[in-house]
């Protein structure tokens, strides 16, 4: 019996580690990886960080050279090696050696495909100047930080805001540079919802990146880049971080399917229309757990599990494919944000029925030093209670949280279910009722009618209108900063003020974040209001939410001060 041949094109997350998985299975298989670039197992997720000084040198960034792929698992890392075209009736591949130009073939018993993504430059002026970088590997972070480390430049121009875009505006900022982030949505970091985001927008604002929403670029020039609008921003150097594509022209030419999405078309386990050809990673199209429908996920974890399965699946070991829900982390200077699952829009997009709880507790008690408020947004179905996604933003461990969150929703659970998650608990680390359980609690009181809710993105349309609106934090709080027509009726007078609370229009209650106002929305229904409804997030929310918003447009704020504390 020969030893089976196995070509991997790609050697980063998903190619390596396919190879990586085939050896474990089987000693004695010839495993050949091709990667076009000068590296091998590098880490693509750390480059922006080399631009802080975070990783002080680019080749830290490689985890791992062809030479200890051989010495220490017997696999042949071919870097600086092109993949021309893939013959499938011979079974082989032609091969470029970019060092020499040389080319040459290599037979395959079975063929994985990883070839990731590519970056997408839009076809506009000046996109090919010396002065316009993208960032997919460790050679580009390199002669992006070559070129702003060499005096001559001052002001840096990001475009997208993404998770690239924002790591790379963070630590260009770090570095000290001007920096400014053009997104063409009307909000950065698309996992989360528009309310969410206002809190990450407030915070690079705060940290000094000029973050330009709701416009694009039109064209670049050796000093400053031109948008939509007509603004010109200036800038010596242009990192373009729109988006990626999927890198899908060696398997369009070998006549392999392309999915709905755009990315390579493969089964449950994988493999393409070819039975001896897998692909994984960023260029393949994926099958999302809640919605039912194919997406794309350009994420490290899912290619890393995408290669295991596939290698698997030549040795006749069975994987459970459950689909992606795409969990990711991101640090936004002195916030964490993290989510998973599905966002309210995207409910809406997929025509599920759904609510939400956004809640800001405390990330551990009181008491401590550190603690700090998580903004927390869970998104749940109705009229199942089935849990559907997580947004929290925070200083604290923002991703413990949702990663509980994503491991209810691939255990497909219910509110019930996480009110009853039994969580580790001490002062430092967290509350006796954890973030999670908190939600989740609030999540069944919406759900099972108890009480209605009233969003953040609602309360200017409120005040506007000349709602009724009660603040039931204590006098001093309202002094410091208040909604404009807000009337003070501290929690601790409610009971002997309610004459003043009206019963024939509807009332919107808040304090600071909406504890003390469902307390007094309950004691209200007891005493026989009707109609009263609950500020979701209350004050805090609130001021995160106008604050980014108030300070771009110039407009008339709903508040008489901020309180962000």
């Amino acid at each position: 019996m020969t030893n089976k041949r196995i070509l991997v094109v790609g050697g980063v997350a998903g190619g390596a580690s396919v190879a990586a998985r085939v050896r474990r299975l089987d000693e004695f298989a010839d495993v050949i990886m091709f990667e076009k670039g000068p590296h091998v197992s590098f880490s693509n997720c750390s480059l922006p960080y080399h631009l802080s000084g975070t990783i002080k040198q680019s080749g830290q960034l490689v985890m791992m050279d062809p030479y200890e792929f051989k010495t220490k698992y017997n696999i042949e890392a071919r870097v600086m090696s092109e993949v021309l075209k893939i013959n499938r009736e011979e079974k082989t591949i032609a091969v470029k050696d970019l060092k020499t130009g040389k080319e040459y073939t290599e037979a395959y018993d079975k063929l994985f495909l990883s070839p990731g993504a590519n970056p997408i430059v839009p076809p506009l002026e000046g996109v090919k100047n010396d002065n316009v970088f993208v960032v997919r590997n460790v050679v580009d972070i390199d002669k992006l930080n070559k070129f702003v480390q060499s005096g001559d430049v001052k002001d840096v121009v990001v475009i997208g805001g993404g998770f690239i875009g924002v790591e790379v505006a963070e630590n260009l900022k770090e570095a000290g540079f001007n920096v400014s982030l053009v997104e063409a949505m009307d909000q950065i970091m698309a996992p989360f919802d528009y309310d969410m985001a206002q809190i990450l927008h407030k915070e690079m604002s705060d940290k000094g990146i000029d973050l330009i929403l709701s416009d694009a670029l039109k064209k670049i020039g050796p000093d400053a880049v031109e948008l939509n609008s007509g603004r010109e921003v200036k800038a010596q150097a242009v990192v373009m971080a729109i988006g990626v594509r999927p890198e899908t022209t060696l398997a369009k030419e070998a006549g392999l399917n392309i999915g709905v999405t755009g990315g390579i078309l493969v089964d449950h386990n994988y493999l393409t229309n070819d039975k001896n050809i897998y692909a994984v990673g960023d260029a393949i199209e994926v099958y999302h757990k809640l919605t039912h429908q194919k997406t794309r996920l350009a994420l490290a974890g899912p290619a890393q599990r995408q290669a295991r399965a596939a290698a698997d699946h030549i040795y006749g070991k069975p994987s459970r494919n459950t689909g992606v829900i795409g969990s990711s982390v991101i640090r936004v200077f002195d916030l964490n944000a993290a989510s998973t699952g599905l966002t309210v829009k995207a409910c809406e997009k997929a025509g599920i029925g759904h609510d939400f709880v956004y809640i800001i507790p405390g990330d551990k008690v009181g008491l401590m030093p550190d603690s700090n408020p998580m903004h927390f947004k869970l998104v749940y179905e109705v009229p199942t209670g089935k849990i559907l996604g997580a947004q929290a933003i925070g200083k604290g461990n923002v991703d413990k949280r949702v990663d509980v969150i994503a491991a209810m929703i691939t255990m497909g659970a219910t509110l019930e279910d996480l009110k009853e998650l039994e969580l580790c608990y001490a002062p430092l680390h967290g509350t006796a009722k954890d973030v999670v359980n908190f939600a989740a609690l609030v999540g069944l009181n919406i759900l099972n009618g108890d009480f209605i809710q009233v969003p953040v993105a609602k309360v200017r349309e409120l005040v506007e209108s000349n709602a009724f609106i009660v603040d039931v934090r204590e006098k001093n709080e309202y002094a410091a900063g208040h909604l404009i027509n807000a009337v003070n009726i501290p929690l601790s007078e409610l009971r002997q003020r309610t004459a003043e609370i009206p019963k024939d229009v509807p009332v919107y209650v808040h304090c600071r974040s909406s504890q003390r106002s469902y307390n007094a929305l309950m004691a209200l229904q007891h005493l026989g209001f009707e109609n009263i409804c609950n500020i979701s997030g209350s004050y805090l929310g609130i001021c995160c939410y106008e604050y980014f918003n108030d300070l771009t447009s110039g407009r008339e704020k709903i508040v008489t001060a901020y309180n962000f504390k």
